[in-house]
């Protein structure tokens, strides 16, 4: 894969982790397959800087539906006076399952952003936590650390497409990055969340692109 280097563009790989793959303990619709194209385009190089984030819960987090009595996992329930998806218990910290996806060269991330341990909040978006008590959505460093190193456009690839990876694209585009989802490096929960995603991408003015768009 030939490409073009991109000195102020960093590549945000969201939780490609073991449980969010086809037999894992909260499967994405075909999660796998991404694996191989991000890969190869962080063995390109190409990006000035590499993120990755990681699902790290602590046993009982509030998301698990476990951890409410007769729930389910996938019902919704209110927090903190938002919506809350209530989870099977999935990428609990230590455990195989919240490891990186093996099949993928780490070696080029300049930051791993451990996300979801605190266990009174859940949290999607690379950039900052869901609502906690008290409405706030505390920050998580991302941006002020990407700012520091001059990037000013954000490109997105990962798991899952229609919730981290989603939200993760709107905090960026607020916070003033270019933003760019590569729609090909992602995959969804369930095929039935693509088409309510790119409407909030539109809406939100957030580019979708291929990871091929970046060959040059």
């Amino acid at each position: 894969m030939a490409t073009t280097h991109l000195s102020r563009a960093a590549l945000l790989v969201i939780d490609l982790q073991r449980d969010f793959m086809p037999g894992g303990a909260l499967a994405c619709h075909e999660g796998d397959a991404i694996v191989p194209g991000i890969d190869a385009l962080l063995r390109t190089r190409c990006f000035g800087h590499v993120v990755a984030t990681q699902d790290w819960h602590p046993p009982g987090h509030v998301s698990f539906a476990s951890s409410h009595p007769d729930r389910a996992p996938f019902e919704n329930i209110d927090l903190y006076d938002h919506p809350q998806t209530l989870w099977p218990d999935h990428c609990v910290q230590g455990t195989p399952g919240a490891a990186l996806h093996p099949g993928v060269d780490w070696s080029g991330v300049g930051m791993v952003i451990r996300k979801g341990n605190d266990p009174r909040v859940d949290s999607y978006s690379a950039f900052r936590e869901n609502h906690g008590p008290g409405g706030a959505r505390p920050s998580t460093g991302l941006a002020g650390w990407l700012r520091e190193r001059g990037v000013d456009t954000v490109y997105l690839c990962g798991l899952a497409r229609d919730v981290c990876v989603l939200w993760s694209a709107q905090d960026a585009a607020r916070m003033g990055f270019r933003t760019r989802v590569l729609w090909d490096l992602c995959r969804p929960v369930t095929p039935g969340g693509d088409e309510p995603t790119r409407a909030a991408l539109a809406r939100d003015g957030i580019a979708v692109a291929d990871a091929a768009a970046l060959a040059g």
